[in-house]
């Protein structure tokens, strides 16, 4: 089986859903959205992913960092592929995001975002301040 997981990440928890390589749903959890108990969530599945997305917003960089630090293999996916590709839903809830994210993920229907690692936000946030870092 090559599992594949859409995160669906808010500020105090996340919605997992892990489909395999038909779309079948394998499972369904949720986890803290803090990286380190997030790792520690997926680990509890004892699933080896294929790939697990997460749609790009103010928290997926730190998430992205974390899961690909631990060596998960996460990507990033732009918003509005996304909220396209998930505009038929017919209801909007974490969970169904989360299912939603992940069958986008299985079936290669995104566009992959650049996640910028932490030197690089911080060169940002300098540059930002003219010169005062």
């Amino acid at each position: 089986m090559r599992p594949y997981a859409g995160l669906e990440v808010s500020l105090e928890d996340t919605a997992i859903c892990i489909v395999d390589e038909t779309g079948k749903v394998v499972r369904e959890l949720r986890g803290a959205s803090e990286p380190d108990l997030l790792i520690e969530t997926l680990a509890t599945t004892g699933l080896e992913f294929e790939c697990i997305g997460l749609e790009a917003c103010s928290l997926s960089s730190w998430q992205h960092q974390g899961l690909t630090r631990a060596g998960l293999p996460a990507l990033c996916i732009e918003t509005r592929a996304a909220k396209a590709a998930m505009g038929a839903m017919p209801n909007k809830t974490d969970r169904n995001d989360a299912r939603g994210l992940a069958q986008i993920i299985r079936t290669g229907w995104y566009r992959a975002v650049l996640v910028r690692g932490r030197q690089a936000d911080r060169h940002v946030r300098c540059s930002a301040q003219v010169g005062r870092c």
